[in-house]
């Protein structure tokens, strides 16, 4: 009864909400996150059922060991999270809409009760997303639809863990599972940099003493380099962006035709960098396999994504790696006004630069 029981706060809250759109996007999210959470299975019936395969019964196991390693190794929050396991018939869990002006690197923004407002808009149908990017691009902007294989309910509801975790490598599980157990730390409505950054960084110390504890910290530098790639073109992305962001300053001094001609050699010329840094690189880059097509929304959501990793990795550094003290430092970073907030930041960031 505990999953119906968590259930009615959802459908309480779409009745007093005001709109058809908004009660046809509140729909279709309270549907999809009941559908996931009831057609779950314990994760330890599942192990222990015959027919599982072999391969998913270890990397459930493995779910197991880690869900103990983030309570008692990184502190983590994990109540009933991640107990009850679902198979998905696709990739993703939900698809996230990104849009943006034609001629802006800020995205639209979405406000949700509680959540606050975010630069995305996450869907349980991919064909519900698309309907609302059209409108999007009736208005001129910039759009992206991507997969995202997890999310976090903040610790309003008991997570499942599904197949769009045991798809991946077994060290990608583990990381995805401390990534979105942060979210339940700190989380500031408003800042999805700061969240994001937050949880990624929890993600990468936590997979770096995980991993030294199963004696394979070959992996973690492979975890390593995967983020200096990834570092590599987020200085590619601000180097662009910069000069983006001079050019659309233009707007109404420019005919808009010759704004588009500039942006759009820009953003080519953004797309042959990438793609010259990464032809080297073992596996795809943060933007998928070259030749890639960028826009103002993929860049803006790429990143708010990663922005503030080396601030929080610094902190934690400074904190002596005891993840309670780091997440009360990062708790009372969250409560700054945002100027301030954004200043600290950048401090960190350069005093981790500094250290490498």
């Amino acid at each position: 009864m505990k999953q119906l029981s968590q259930i009615y706060p959802l459908l309480l809250l779409v009745t007093m909400l005001n709109g058809c759109t908004t009660i046809g996007y509140y729909s279709q999210a309270v549907s999809g996150h009941i559908s996931l959470m009831i057609s779950g299975q314990p994760v330890e019936a599942v192990i222990s059922d015959d027919r599982t395969p072999a391969a998913l019964r270890d990397k459930l196991a493995i779910s197991r060991q880690a869900r103990e390693f983030a309570a008692q190794r990184l502190d983590l929050p994990i109540g009933d999270a991640f107990r009850n396991f679902v198979t998905l018939d696709r990739s993703w869990v939900v698809v996230n809409l990104v849009a943006a002006p034609e001629f802006s690197l800020e995205p639209h923004r979405w406000c949700y009760p509680i959540l606050g407002c975010q630069a995305y808009r996450g869907y349980f149908r991919l064909k519900d997303a698309q309907e609302e990017q059209a409108l999007f691009h009736a208005r001129g902007f910039d759009t992206f639809i991507g997969g995202v294989t997890a999310y976090s309910t903040l610790g309003w509801f008991d997570d499942p863990l599904h197949t769009g975790f045991t798809r991946l490598p077994e060290d990608r599980m583990v990381a995805l599972m401390f990534h979105e157990l942060a979210h339940q730390v700190v989380y500031i409505p408003d800042d999805t940099a700061f969240n994001e950054s937050f949880a990624t960084s929890v993600e990468l110390e936590g997979l770096r003493l995980w991993l030294m504890e199963q004696g394979k910290p070959g992996q973690f530098r492979q975890a390593l380099e995967r983020l200096a790639r990834l570092n590599q073109t987020l200085t590619l992305v601000q180097d662009f962006s910069t000069r983006l962001a001079v050019l659309y300053e233009k707007q109404g001094s420019m005919p808009d035709d010759q704004l588009r001609t500039h942006k759009a050699d820009l953003l080519e010329q953004l797309a042959q960098a990438y793609q010259q840094i990464s032809e080297s690189w073992p596996e795809p880059g943060p933007f998928g396999p070259a030749p890639v097509t960028l826009n103002n929304a993929n860049l803006a959501l790429f990143r708010q994504y990663n922005q503030h990793v080396p601030a929080f990795r610094q902190l934690l550094r400074e904190n002596e790696y005891d993840f309670a003290g780091f997440y009360q430092a990062v708790d009372e970073l969250s409560r700054k006004p945002e100027p301030q907030r954004s200043e600290l930041l950048a401090d960190l960031s350069e005093r981790f630069k500094e250290n490498l």
